[in-house]
């Protein structure tokens, strides 16, 4: 009896619990949330189209040095590059004699204790210094920022979906103006004082002013024309570069890896057909199910008179 009890009141909650999914169900489909000025016109980031995309992936060393003339005259002045250290500008093809002069020169000096008297001090970087953070604190950062903080660069490719492209169409996609349709959909989302539009930004407005502003605004050394389409291809694959300096070596190495494995394959199935081969024609059964021993069997029966 508690059994069947127990069966019945199971079965009560289980159809509780139906009817509520298909009731919800109904009524989230007769009635669904209100879209949002994000949903309806945020945009997802275009193709940079960098060297570094893809399986075949490479850097190209004067886009890089490019990228990264452009990170020291435009962004370094906001933006931290705490996990790269100077002596890493190899990577770009500096030499020593340049990696020691650009940290020598950069404009941040490294935070450091003064050994005479005990108080807070700086000194010029060395090669093996990484990138001085332009802040001392993130309180003074945001101090400076309209109380934004400004996010470290090293890693914000990884960081971010579709990293290097969504760099490229942040740094380019900033527009004087909202859409009229975006206002007239959505009056309470016209930009507040202190944000530009931006609608490669995930809440369309952002804090940060746009950092390239016309063409020419750095001067390339290589004789490259620097409109700013190109600065913000540069700069973004500087920033894969950051982020994945060892990325042309794990592609050669993947690369490698899955040519050995396909080769090994191929040549172990064709040493297993030439190997096996002949040993399956050759085989034959051994054991009592062999024709001779059961032949022998037979005989010895028949010799001692045993049917069967």
């Amino acid at each position: 009896m508690v059994r069947i009890i127990g069966f019945f009141v199971g079965l009560g909650f289980v159809g509780v619990l139906l009817l509520s999914l298909i009731v919800n169900g109904i009524d989230s489909i007769q009635n669904p949330p209100p879209k949002t000025a994000e949903e309806e016109f945020h945009k997802y980031p275009r193709d940079a189209g960098l060297p570094s995309d893809g399986m075949f992936g490479r850097f190209d060393e004067q886009q890089l040095q490019r990228g990264f003339q452009v990170y020291k005259e435009v962004c370094a002045a906001c933006h931290s590059l705490k996990f790269v250290s100077f002596y890493e500008l190899e990577g770009l093809g500096y030499n020593e004699a340049e990696i020691k002069a650009i940290a020598n020169q950069w404009a941040i000096e490294v935070p450091t204790i003064n050994p005479e008297t005990g108080e807070n001090s700086t000194r010029k970087a060395l090669p093996s210094d990484r990138f001085p953070s332009p802040y001392p604190n993130e309180t003074a950062a945001r101090a400076a920022n309209n109380n934004a903080l400004p996010p470290d660069m090293s890693l914000i490719v990884e960081a971010r979906d579709d990293g290097a492209n969504y760099v490229y169409s942040l740094l380019t996609g900033y527009q004087k103006q909202q859409p009229a349709e975006l206002l007239r959909q959505f009056p309470d989302a016209k930009t507040g004082t202190g944000l530009y539009y931006n609608p490669y930004f995930h809440s369309l407005n952002i804090a940060m002013p746009p950092p390239l502003v016309s063409d020419g605004q750095v001067t390339y050394a290589d004789g490259t024309k620097p409109t700013v389409d190109q600065m913000a291809r540069d700069v973004s694959a500087f920033l894969v570069w950051a982020a994945e300096p060892t990325l042309q070596n794990r592609n050669r190495t993947g690369w490698a890896v899955l040519i050995f494995l396909t080769v090994a394959t191929v040549l172990a199935y064709m040493a297993y057909r030439n190997i096996w081969a002949n040993a399956k024609r050759e085989v034959s059964i051994r054991g009592p199910l062999e024709p001779a021993f059961q032949e022998r069997m037979q005989q010895q029966k028949d010799e001692r008179g045993i049917a069967g």
